[in-house]
């Protein structure tokens, strides 16, 4: 099973409204290589919630992919800050994927601790210039975060 991990500054979305709402939308993505992951994405995948862009950035809990990826109906939408105006019904660049709670940490794994650790020295996270929202994590990658917990 492919895993993840997908970053959302916790003022616009957190671990803690996902855990309230139980599942959500996961839009909003402008990057094409971070879309091209959401695309890859699978229902039941896992992915590490990452709050960035804040005081403490780092790694806050777990959540599930509960659906596959779809157009991203923020795209469309002339209110949203995510509209674009090249987008059209039959021809809309960017995805979505819907996601559920699985799980929020005690205290979220900071950055400079996920960088302190050599089983994560090849995580995109931690390489000097990553910006991606949403990025793959490999087995042994998420087994030691995991582990960090």
């Amino acid at each position: 099973m492919p895993y993840w991990l997908m970053k959302s500054e916790p003022d616009e979305f957190s671990i803690h409204d996902l855990k309230k709402l139980g599942h959500g939308r996961w839009d909003g993505v402008r990057n094409y290589q971070a879309r091209n992951f959401l695309r890859q994405m699978k229902e039941g995948d896992q992915f590490f919630f990452y709050h960035s862009s804040c005081a403490e950035p780092g790694i806050a809990g777990i959540g599930r992919i509960s659906r596959s990826a779809y157009p991203d109906p923020t795209a469309l939408d002339h209110a949203s800050p995510y509209h674009d105006a090249k987008a059209n019904d039959e021809s809309n660049p960017w995805s979505a994927v819907d996601v559920e709670f699985v799980e929020v940490f005690a205290s979220p794994l900071k950055l400079a601790q996920l960088k302190a650790q050599a089983a994560l020295q090849d995580l995109a996270l931690v390489k000097k210039g990553s910006r991606l929202s949403v990025m793959p994590v490999s087995a042994d990658e998420w087994q030691a975060i995991l582990a960090m917990r």
